[in-house]
């Protein structure tokens, strides 16, 4: 059994999220990784490989591939074929690598927002145009945040003359939405109408709540859809976020296009992001050969997590309202009310919160203008450090109400 409640001192390691802090006394829940070792059998695989001594160029060996396809068959049900899968070093890149594929510069790029903040860099980056189109959110009794999309909003984007691309999360970074298979179908069938690509995040897919499961948008492309209904699609997707790797390098891409899949592989190539890390492949093999179970006690931590902190702000606040976390390890809270009485944005919340109460969270706005009067908590820390960081943030944010 996984001990996540023991703490590791992640400073003076390299660590973005801990040697980025201001003051030593800061206690970061920003950044999307966690305090928790990787487990036991990813270390293990990697001390091994370690071992060798010789790290020079390296082969994608037929294990990798093999451990991606059985993993995604035995615990989502989709039947992945070894040719659909581009090997790169990271989401990001895959997702950059792609939008060169495919767009033209001033091409629109429809982004379903709030969403992770660098979305819109890569937008940017790749000479096109971010398009918001705002999700829908409403509160029910006890707080709790829904979001829904907002269909006639989004058919109005895609059917814009230079959108080329519909860059989707799923799960959705920051707010938390699983999205459904019927959801993932309609988005498609609206794809397809307007000749847009999917592309679609799915770094976060194995952090489903424990009792939710995530739905592939790759598995429902794959179960029955009528081929007009079926837009070019791409799935970028690492054990990265989930496994707490980030820092090997390692990801894929799932491309169904033979023709896509040849320009997004050149792509990948001429931005010189295919260099194989032997140690993420290794990695790689272990979580999806070995990890699952190891997995399923991080995502019920993980969720206990979440109660907790949900409660302990609503009993404090009752103005807040948080939304309902289907999956990732990042908490989106509703502080709009607070925002308005102190007349600040929650860029200037978060600051005060970080100068004064000594804890780092993400500002709504960094995901866009429908984040507004939002933070964002990482809760994948031992359950002593978040408790200590909630104590903080009430604390400071009673000064501030």
């Amino acid at each position: 059994m996984a001990n996540f409640d023991n703490i590791i001192d992640r400073r003076n390691t390299g660590s973005m999220k801990w040697d980025e802090c201001p003051a030593p006394d800061v206690l970061p829940l920003w950044v999307a990784d966690m305090d928790f070792p990787t487990a036991p059998c990813v270390q293990e695989a990697v001390m091994r490989r370690a071992t060798h001594g010789c790290y020079g160029y390296t082969l994608v060996p037929d294990a990798y591939y093999a451990a991606i396809i059985d993993w995604f068959a035995t615990r989502h049900g989709w039947n992945i074929s070894r040719n659909e899968i581009l090997y790169t070093i990271g989401v990001v890149p895959a997702i950059a690598a792609t939008l060169k594929a495919v767009c033209q510069t001033g091409d629109n790029v429809v982004l379903l927002t709030p969403v992770y903040n660098i979305f819109f860099n890569l937008v940017r980056n790749a000479g096109c145009q971010a398009v918001e189109v705002p999700l829908l959110f409403s509160a029910d009794d006890r707080r709790t945040l829904h979001y829904a999309i907002d269909w006639e909003a989004l058919a109005d984007a895609l059917a814009l003359e230079k959108t080329t691309v519909l860059l989707l999360c799923n799960p959705h970074n920051p707010v938390g939405r699983i999205w459904t298979a019927d959801e993932l179908s309609r988005i498609a069938r609206l794809c397809a109408a307007h000749g847009v690509t999917l592309v679609s995040d799915e770094i976060h897919n194995e952090l489903a709540a424990p009792h939710l499961t995530y739905t592939p948008l790759g598995r429902v492309m794959a179960d029955g859809m009528a081929s007009a209904d079926t837009p070019r699609y791409v799935v970028c997707a690492s054990p990265s976020k989930s496994f707490n790797t980030a820092g090997l390098q390692n990801a894929f891409l799932v491309v169904a296009d033979a023709d896509l899949r040849r320009r997004i592989d050149r792509a990948i190539n001429l931005n010189e992001v295919c260099d194989v890390n032997p140690f993420g492949i290794e990695a790689t093999i272990a979580a999806y050969t070995e990890g699952g179970e190891w997995l399923d006690e991080l995502r019920h931590y993980l969720w206990d997590n979440y109660q907790f902190v949900r409660d302990e702000l609503l009993r404090g606040f009752p103005d807040i309202a948080v939304a309902d976390l289907q999956a990732t390890y990042l908490m989106w809270v509703d502080c709009r009310a607070i925002c308005e009485r102190k007349g600040v944005d929650d860029k200037v919340l978060a600051n005060e919160l970080l100068e004064n109460g000594k804890v780092w969270l993400c500002a709504g706005l960094d995901y866009g203008k429908a984040g507004a009067g939002f933070l964002r908590i990482n809760l994948a820390c031992p359950r002593a450090t978040l408790r200590e960081a909630v104590l903080r943030l009430i604390r400071e944010l009673k000064i501030k109400n």
